[in-house]
């Protein structure tokens, strides 16, 4: 009795498994060019915008990206770790005696770290910009809506989701945006370079 799997199935597999292998090489590549990835993800984004109002219609499938988008650059500019609930440890510290210097490694003072980083962010909007574009040929994700109404309800959405993300990077004092290393001293006499 014969219990190895069909040859067919194994060479699918053997298939797919060198596509995710070029796949991932591919973005292995591109992983160290942000700025030019994130100019591929623009080109793409204006092409599906150039699709969208050209044929009028699709509006249900780009307020579905705009929302999916916005989520995921709210997870972008949130730290991972949460500072309302540290800044509760610590208020619990000082009721209890007041400040203590760190005890542990993990109490110490950790630079942002993003809940959801770049490059993920860029992999994941790229992927989503092209799914919503798919979408577009196709005539059943056409469904007929009033696109006026779900611009104006994105446009409040967007609003008060980042004056809230606003508010509470005031709070905790956070900024989710590196500016660029700085130099100090003169690079004329050899200092900052």
């Amino acid at each position: 009795m014969n219990t190895d799997p069909p040859e067919e199935a194994n060479t699918f597999w053997a298939q797919k498994s060198a596509i995710e292998q070029r796949y991932q090489i591919i973005l292995d590549k591109v992983t160290p060019h942000t700025p030019e990835r994130w100019a591929f993800t623009g080109v793409v984004l204006l092409i599906y915008f150039i699709r969208v109002i050209y044929a009028q219609g699709w509006y249900i499938v780009t307020y579905a990206l705009g929302i999916y988008l916005l989520n995921l650059f709210l997870a972008f500019l949130q730290p991972k770790f949460d500072p309302s609930l540290e800044m509760d440890m610590a208020a619990d510290e000082v009721e209890e005696g007041g400040p203590m210097l760190p005890t542990r490694s993990d109490e110490e003072f950790r630079p942002f770290v993003r809940r959801l980083p770049e490059f993920k962010f860029w992999h994941s909007a790229t992927r989503a910009i092209i799914v919503a574009f798919v979408c577009t040929l196709f005539r059943v994700f056409d469904i007929p809506v009033f696109w006026p109404i779900l611009l104006i309800y994105f446009c409040i959405l967007f609003t008060l989701t980042m004056k809230r993300q606003i508010r509470h990077m005031i709070k905790y004092r956070y900024i989710p945006f590196n500016i660029g290393k700085r130099s100090y001293g003169n690079s004329k006499n050899g200092f900052g370079k």
